[in-house]
């Protein structure tokens, strides 16, 4: 359900942007109704300000008919939009995203022993997520051997102070866990993490090198065909990315973490 709360979220946003816009662009329209006639095949403007047939509009004065449609048609707009953001206003206010889970964890830890959740809880598919074994990628001999402070091996400086910032913040993930994109085969994304927000993994690649035009190529082409399969930056992919000048920034990747890890 949170991608419902999200996309109505943003559906709130568009109607606030168009309310504010077609509101100031009828604030100088001129009074009346537009009336189109037609007299044998020619279209005649009228100006309705009291009566229904209304004042002729003469041919030279071409901005006043689209001044009066523009603002026949500003108005239903106001209308619908205002109509559709009161309903969305309504749900958000008494939409609790994670009401169902949360009846269950707001319990007393004695009273959820005795209990089978109709849903299994976040908490329960990580677990069951993290616990689930894989074999991830070789190092090649002569690799330069790092670990991380979870104890694990990784291939570069970036990627433990990633590791270490997933750990010291409680963030369960996986190191290289391969993943079959269609068309391309086997990757190992550098993190892979179980989303609270898509109950669905998505994966962290941090790019390197990229001022190096061979790995900058492989990186583009890897990355890609993680969109050819449906894998998206911004919904199911993190990006980051690093040349010799430009170092990983920690700043951009505790705004990535609170966005899609929290």
């Amino acid at each position: 359900m949170y991608r419902l709360k999200e996309m109505l979220l943003q559906e709130q946003k568009h109607l606030e942007a168009i309310l504010a816009k077609t509101s100031n662009n009828n604030s100088s329209t001129p009074e009346g109704r537009l009336r189109i006639s037609m007299n044998h095949g020619n279209v005649r403007y009228y100006n309705c300000t009291n009566g229904r047939d209304g004042d002729y509009i003469p041919k030279e004065n071409e901005l006043l008919p689209r001044q009066l449609a523009q603002k026949t048609y500003n108005d239903s707009i106001l209308k619908a939009a205002e109509a559709h953001k009161k309903l969305i206003d309504g749900f958000l206010k008494d939409y609790k995203e994670n009401e169902i889970e949360e009846l269950f964890t707001s319990l007393h830890p004695e009273r959820q022993k005795l209990i089978t959740p109709v849903e299994p809880t976040y908490a329960q598919l990580e677990q069951k997520w993290y616990s689930e074994p894989y074999i991830g990628k070789e190092f090649n001999e002569g690799t330069p051997v790092i670990i991380s402070e979870k104890g694990e091996r990784v291939r570069s400086k970036s990627e433990k102070i990633l590791a270490d910032y997933f750990y010291r913040n409680n963030i369960l993930y996986k190191y290289e866990k391969p993943l079959t994109l269609a068309g391309y085969g086997t990757v190992y994304p550098d993190f892979t993490f179980f989303s609270k927000k898509l109950k669905k993994e998505i994966y962290w690649e941090h790019e390197g090198m990229m001022d190096n035009p061979e790995y900058a190529t492989a990186a583009i082409k890897k990355l890609n065909n993680y969109q050819m399969n449906g894998i998206l930056p911004g919904e199911r992919l993190i990006l980051t990315f690093e040349t010799e000048k430009d170092v990983l920034n920690t700043k951009i990747v505790t705004n990535l973490v609170n966005k899609y890890l929290r």
